[in-house]
């Protein structure tokens, strides 16, 4: 194991899909070698204990976190990062793929940035043999070429918040007390906190990391988790705004988690039929709890959508719905 490589990649090893191995070969079979694998196992029957053996075994750039319980992705990418010994932090889970040549691309990167505090990548997602560009792709394009100060791009907060399509340097990580909490969509205020906290922030205009699922929010279960945890992270992302007296911000995270909102309303099986009217509720209580003085709705469709979680009443939300899920219906085989 190298004493201290630029980059630790934290890999949670739940893995229903049986594609671990893939996600792994990616990462160290590139020609660059200053990384090491940290990877962490708990006790869910999801988690291949003969995989993550075998890799400890045969690779010296992996060592192995083992958890004595069932533990949700917070708790699991909590444990790799007080393991890890680099001076960069990169969080993957396992049908992540790393294209070849990006852990060098990277390394470059932050050495001609000098080491900022959070390098941003980009990313694509692919389902049934189709790929789609990142949601922060344009962000990420339109950013200046040499490392800036976050706190003159608030429209970074429109952008997606994973916490795999980014390096944080791992001393600022520990200096801020970063954590992942329990529950569901752990990494939303994590990220924000993240962008919120740095003073130097760089991008790598490369699609680096691909997720190989069907979307991307993380399939893990975490005990006590409910799909509710969406609100309580974007409550701490607006209490993080006000703590940093970052307002200029909010009616671009305001976006962002309408957007969110909308999203997991409309994920087939996300939701059941029982807890849609709920959740539907809460997202309108927090559009009008959130939504900031003079804020402009987006135009077109979305800009409807936005109206109707503003107005509050699912049954218009619902029928709004109908032709797409008529259309839906009718395109099945």
């Amino acid at each position: 194991m190298l004493s201290s490589p630029l980059i630790s990649v934290v890999v949670a090893a739940y893995d229903p899909r049986g594609v671990l191995e893939t996600c792994l070969q990616s990462i160290l079979s590139q020609a660059f070698k200053d990384v090491e694998v940290v990877l962490v196992a708990d006790q869910s029957p999801e988690c291949p204990a003969e995989v993550v053996d075998a890799w400890a075994r045969s690779e010296a750039r992996v060592s192995v976190v083992r958890l004595d319980s069932v533990a949700g992705i917070g708790r699991v990418r909590n444990a790799g990062a007080e393991r890890a010994t680099g001076r960069y932090l990169l969080f993957l889970d396992a049908d992540h793929v790393l294209w070849g040549g990006t852990l060098e691309a990277m390394a470059d990167r932050l050495r001609t940035c000098d080491e900022p505090d959070v390098l941003l990548l980009g990313h694509t997602r692919l389902h049934k043999g189709r790929s789609w560009p990142g949601g922060a792709t344009d962000l990420l394009g339109g950013l200046d070429a040499r490392p800036f100060d976050p706190a003159g791009e608030p429209e970074l907060f429109e952008a997606p918040a994973y916490i795999w399509d980014r390096l944080i340097r791992r001393d600022f990580w520990a200096g801020h007390a970063l954590a992942f909490p329990d529950g569901l969509h752990d990494d939303v205020a994590v990220v924000h906190h993240v962008m919120l906290a740095a003073d130097r922030v760089a991008a790598l205009k490369w699609d680096c990391v691909q997720i190989r699922r069907r979307h991307t929010q993380h399939p893990a279960e975490s005990p006590g988790a409910t799909q509710f945890d969406v609100f309580d992270r974007y409550e701490e992302s607006f209490g993080l705004l006000d703590k940093y007296g970052r307002a200029d911000a909010a009616p671009f995270l305001f976006s962002r988690m309408v957007r969110h909102y909308l999203f997991l309303l409309g994920l087939s099986g996300y939701l059941s039929r029982a807890e849609r009217p709920q959740f539907f509720q809460r997202a309108s209580e927090h559009y009008q709890r959130f939504v900031p003085d003079g804020y402009e709705r987006p135009q077109g469709r979305e800009g409807v959508k936005f109206q109707l979680v503003a107005n509050g009443v699912y049954g218009a939300f619902q029928t709004a719905r109908l032709p797409n899920l008529a259309r839906g219906i009718l395109s099945r085989p």
